[in-house]
């Protein structure tokens, strides 16, 4: 029986590709001069965690990075952007997690979604994926295409399709 799977994943090669770019930007730029701003990508966690002076260098630093991540193919909408927090003295600290795998309920939102399209295929949620099975690959396919055209919240690949 034909199957795929729907998942969530970023490349951690590409990924740090970007990082990388994106802090060799920042340390080039006239307006970062004489700054104490700090970019930490912590790979275990696949958290950043960015310190900097003021709101104008944050903003500098995020758009750097998406714009990087862009460059390299990347989907922005897979960083999720915390809350800024107020370190000691004049220094604000903003942690942004890069979201791996699907969570329960988008993957409930997922597979409400292939049953209201009455497609004769089946989903089922396995631990951070969604396994969509039908008897023919032009289902899957269709199904493949309604997941594109839904905004799902996170960015989506579409593997391992067999026969």
């Amino acid at each position: 029986m034909p199957s795929f799977d729907i998942v969530s994943k970023v490349d951690a090669q590409t990924f740090d590709n970007a990082m990388n770019n994106a802090k060799k930007e920042i340390l080039n730029r006239y307006d970062f001069n004489n700054s104490k701003s700090t970019i930490d990508h912590d790979k275990k966690t696949n958290t950043i965690v960015i310190v900097t002076e003021d709101d104008m260098r944050l903003k500098a630093i995020t758009d750097a990075i998406i714009s990087k991540m862009f460059k390299q193919n990347l989907d922005a909408a897979s960083l999720d952007f915390g809350k800024e927090q107020y370190a000691s003295g004049n220094m604000i600290r903003k942690e942004v997690r890069v979201k791996e795998g699907i969570d329960k309920e988008t993957a409930k939102k997922i597979v409400a979604r292939i049953k209201d399209s009455k497609l004769k295929v089946q989903a089922s949620i396995m631990e951070e994926q969604v396994r969509v099975q039908g008897k023919s690959i032009d289902d899957l396919q269709a199904v493949i295409a309604l997941c594109r055209k839904e905004d799902f919240g996170q960015p989506l690949q579409y593997i391992n399709m067999r026969n």
